[in-house]
């Protein structure tokens, strides 16, 4: 049996210490999109399966964000999930003030005016059920009425700061 690590100093917390400790976790990435004047989306790894029945999945945004005002409004929402080529789409998404919708992203108008991203492992169509205050963020809850599976590929992870890929 392998002896684990020592225990380091407890810090107080703070967003700093929030942010160092989720450096450690791995997360899936998905790009969240919505239609208002124009299309709206940003890059996210917050989202989660919350239930099957109904099928219902949560992300947050914060409020302070481009796409928040759309999101705020928004009946529908897309949720991608990237592959694990596309980590300059992910770094696009979380760009503030990059041209997201421009030349080089691949995408349509799906479902409800939803913007559909081109090459993704997966995506939904979702209705949005509830927008919770949480902090500087708001939790969104919207229920799957429609998606795709079959992209096929891997997914893109994000962990210790940067998008990297799933290793065997």
């Amino acid at each position: 049996m392998t002896a684990s690590p020592a225990l380091g100093t407890p810090r107080t917390a703070s967003p700093e210490l929030l942010r160092s400790v989720f450096r450690q976790h791995a997360a899936g990435v998905a790009v969240i999109t919505a239609a208002g004047e124009g299309p709206v989306g940003f890059t996210a790894t917050s989202l989660n399966s919350v239930a099957a029945e109904p099928p219902l999945i949560s992300f947050g945004v914060g409020t302070g964000s481009s796409s928040w005002p759309v999101v705020a409004e928004a009946e529908h929402i897309g949720v991608h999930i990237l592959c694990e080529d596309q980590r300059e789409l992910a770094a696009t998404f979380a760009r503030s003030g990059a041209d997201r919708f421009g030349p080089s992203t691949g995408w349509r108008s799906g479902p409800e005016g939803v913007p559909l991203l081109d090459g993704v492992v997966a995506w939904l169509v979702c209705r949005v059920v509830a927008r919770i205050p949480a902090g500087d963020h708001r939790i969104v809850i919207a229920r799957a009425e429609v998606g795709d599976p079959s992209g096929g590929g891997r997914p893109l992870v994000y962990h210790q700061g940067r998008f990297t890929a799933l290793r065997d």
